[in-house]
């Protein structure tokens, strides 16, 4: 099988590791220098450090070269897809099953990564992929489980046999509306999630920021059409879980360096890779107030990011909220 991965960043080559006995796998990155620097070093050294890369795993800039794959996995920053897709549709095959492992809300639409896709290629067959799975351990094959998302069950089906290995448990869930939310949204909770580290809170706060932002994330998703249940299970609890706390989460580390006062352009240049909680928490406080949906932690986290709020004063403000029952 003729594999195409969108995406020569952390996670497009953890993944082609992980496809890499499964068929032939090509890498197609944008950057004409960075992909010559993986193909001649192989290895990422800026997103991927100390991961060598096989040497049978193939690296390109040539859209072209896609026009053989089979599956096409898109592990591009979400606000990338359009343009992306935009310009490779016209190379792949009518047939081609596309796996979305992006995460994110597009800013002008609100659509969800599947959606965008199918936006510009709507005959192909679309599966979402996501959960717990940071890309530094899939790389060095630490266990993890996601889930496989499609309203096709045989394209959802296919994706779970695809990708399941010894250390990479997938199992299959049809609501792909909750699945590409949870991924998303949990982005902006572990913003604050580290805000909370970088003002030296402990772990009292990171637990209520964890079951607030859970049941705010779940609100959201209901709301726009996911099922509640999605939302305790691998893409919600587990991703919110493993984006909170790990060291290799680039959103709370964003967001301890605003909770230590760093400003918000030091703080991007300083993570070094994409930040998706950044736009995520401003097309969803835009999305919710077109919907009146109550989003107490997104609110604060853009006020913090896009009007120059205080930490401090954005925690006085959800402490000093009325008080309420819990549900």
């Amino acid at each position: 099988m003729k594999i195409g991965i969108l995406g020569g960043g952390s996670w497009g080559l953890a993944l082609a590791c992980l496809l890499r006995e499964k068929g032939d796998i090509l890498v197609w990155e944008v950057n004409l220098d960075l992909a010559e620097r993986i193909r001649r070093t192989r290895e990422n050294p800026i997103s991927l450090p100390g991961i060598t890369i096989p040497d049978e795993i193939e690296i390109t800039s040539e859209m072209g070269r896609l026009s053989e794959s089979e599956v096409i996995v898109s592990a591009i920053p979400s606000w990338t897809i359009r343009e992306v897709f935009s310009k490779i549709k016209e190379f792949l095959k009518e047939d081609v099953l596309i796996v979305s492992c992006s995460k994110g809300i597009e800013n002008e639409t609100f659509m969800r990564p599947s959606e965008v896709i199918g936006d510009l290629v709507s005959e192909r067959r679309i599966v979402a992929l996501s959960g717990p799975s940071h890309a530094e351990e899939v790389a060095r094959k630490i266990p993890t489980a996601v889930v496989s998302s499609s309203r096709n069950e045989k394209d959802m089906l296919f994706v779970q046999r695809l990708f399941s290995s010894s250390f990479f448990r997938v199992y299959t869930n049809p609501d792909i509306v909750g699945v590409e939310l949870g991924g998303a949204l949990k982005n902006i909770v572990a913003i604050a999630s580290g805000i909370s580290d970088g003002l030296g809170f402990g772990d009292n706060t990171r637990a209520a920021l964890f079951c607030r932002g859970m049941m705010e994330m779940t609100r959201i998703g209901v709301a726009l059409g996911g099922e509640k249940t999605t939302f305790s299970g691998l893409a919600g609890i587990g991703d919110l879980m493993v984006t909170m706390i790990s060291k290799h989460s680039r959103n709370r580390r964003f967001g301890e360096m605003i909770g230590k006062r760093m400003d918000i352009k030091s703080a991007l240049v300083e993570v070094k890779m994409v930040v998706e909680g950044f736009r995520t928490a401003q097309v969803t406080f835009h999305l919710a107030r077109e919907k009146w949906i109550e989003t107490p932690i997104t609110n604060e986290i853009y006020y913090i990011l896009f009007e120059g709020k205080d930490p401090s004063s954005a925690v006085e403000s959800l402490l000093k909220r009325e008080l309420k029952n819990e549900g």
